[in-house]
């Protein structure tokens, strides 16, 4: 396996010798600085050493990366490589099962997903991102960071439910605001449980238990429904699958709705106060984006969340947890380490991307970028299955944001990137101010 030819392998990659809890700081917290900069010291492979005890080899050259897209789900696990998720999203979570299990979660949510199933959701995601734009104050400063997730939870939630009324989805709604502020310091909490006795790792351990109370009774009141044949959202289509021993668990329930809700309105919402914080310093490209709302041109807003999802990365990298040696870029790297595909590095390089430090939406309707070198949703067999939904929900609220408003920022200068250990987001919320047309 690999692209090393009939060459030897080397052992291992090259990389920085620093303290394993020194590297998972530095890494941590400004990953979107320190990795363009391994890449231009050891070159494509780099390894790594993370808390607690993970090695990590770093791939950017794209034929490497699509060894790791292509290769066998048996040998590099994607579930393993999520493990860190483990704690928050559940065992059963698609996020985190490999092979069967992962495959078997994969195929019982994919309905909710495809073709059909996004046709259908087209005016609700209109109806809410409306009611939410009424909302928007106008000449006044706000975070759109914000805005944008309260926006995008909504969604999920009538997608997932299919009603989002009443007081248990309403606790639900500021919990679930809360779990998504994840930091560096809530990841060592699960990696050390006898830290959750103590604060603030207690009071997230606390919200996430009502959180699963709450998911409970909804997945319990749910099964009692005399309608669920008639119901197309998520969890009744899900209490609804097929005998043959295939019908969920509620703690397996549990799990994916826990996956649905956070992964699938936090990353959507990253990217589109992201688009934001660049539409807003950037005039000629905000009235192009003004234009493709007024024309309807769902192809060019599409674009434009395309390049603020290449430009800035809401997630850095993915990772695949090896089962079996396996050569990569000239190197044998060992069972029970983890790869690590840089999305940050691949989406930076002027190489796959001319002027790529440049937001310029244009790129995508001139032609496809190299394969492999635009990875916002990983690749492979473990490809974000929510890709499609995220690229249309993200269409619409450009299409009727720009439609209605013009956007300035706050300040000129460009906002930093704030590194979650998930994702990557604007360090002041994306702060702007819109008015009326």
């Amino acid at each position: 396996m690999g692209t090393a030819g009939t060459t030897v392998p080397a052992a291992l990659p090259p990389g920085p010798r620093l303290p394993g809890l020194v590297q998972t700081l530095v890494v941590g917290n400004l990953r979107h600085q320190v990795l363009p900069l391994l890449k231009r010291r050891y070159g494509s492979v780099v390894r790594m050493r993370f808390m607690p005890h993970r090695d990590i080899v770093m791939l950017t050259d794209l034929e490497d990366i699509k060894t790791v897209f292509s290769g066998s789900v048996t040998t590099f696990h994607g579930g393993e490589g999520n493990i860190v998720l483990k704690p928050l999203m559940g065992e059963h979570s698609v996020l985190v099962t490999d092979e069967d299990l992962h495959l078997r979660a994969r195929k019982l949510l994919m309905p909710a997903f495809n073709g059909a199933a996004l046709r259908g959701y087209r005016d609700m995601i209109t109806e809410l991102t409306r009611a939410e734009l009424d909302r928007w104050p106008e000449n006044r400063a706000f975070g759109a960071h914000d805005r944008m997730r309260a926006l995008t939870l909504e969604i999920i939630l009538r997608v997932v439910f299919g009603v989002a009324e009443g007081p248990r989805l309403d606790e639900l709604r500021r919990l679930i605001g809360h779990l998504v502020e994840l930091g560096l310091i809530h990841l060592i909490g699960w990696q050390t449980p006898r830290l959750q006795r103590y604060r603030p790792w207690r009071t997230y351990a606390e919200r996430q238990a009502r959180v699963d109370e709450l998911l409970y009774a909804e997945i319990s009141e749910r099964r009692r429904a005399t309608d669920l044949d008639q119901r197309t959202d998520v969890l009744s289509r899900l209490i609804t699958v097929p005998g043959d021993g295939d019908e969920l668990t509620d703690v397996e329930l549990r799990d994916q709705l826990v996956t649905l809700l956070l992964a699938g309105h936090e990353t959507t919402a990253t990217a589109l106060a992201w688009a934001l914080h660049e539409l807003s310093r950037d005039p000629a490209q905000a009235a192009f984006t003004t234009r493709a709302a007024d024309d309807g041109d769902e192809k060019a807003l599409e674009a434009v969340i395309k390049e603020a999802m290449r430009l800035r990365p809401v997630v850095g990298e993915v990772v695949r947890r090896l089962t079996e040696d396996v050569e990569i870029g000239g190197y044998r790297i060992p069972a029970g380490f983890d790869v690590m595909p840089s999305i940050i590095v691949v989406h930076g390089e002027d190489e796959h991307h001319p002027d790529a430090k440049v937001f310029r939406p244009q790129r995508f309707l001139e032609g496809s970028p190299p394969a492999g070198s635009w990875l916002p949703f990983g690749g492979g067999a473990r490809r974000c299955l929510g890709a499609g939904f995220s690229l249309m929900e993200a269409t619409i609220v450009l299409r009727e944001l720009f439609g209605r408003f013009t956007v300035a920022p706050e300040h000129a200068r460009p906002e930093r990137t704030r590194s979650r250990p998930i994702t990557l987001e604007p360090a002041r919320g994306a702060r702007i101010k819109v008015t009326g047309r």
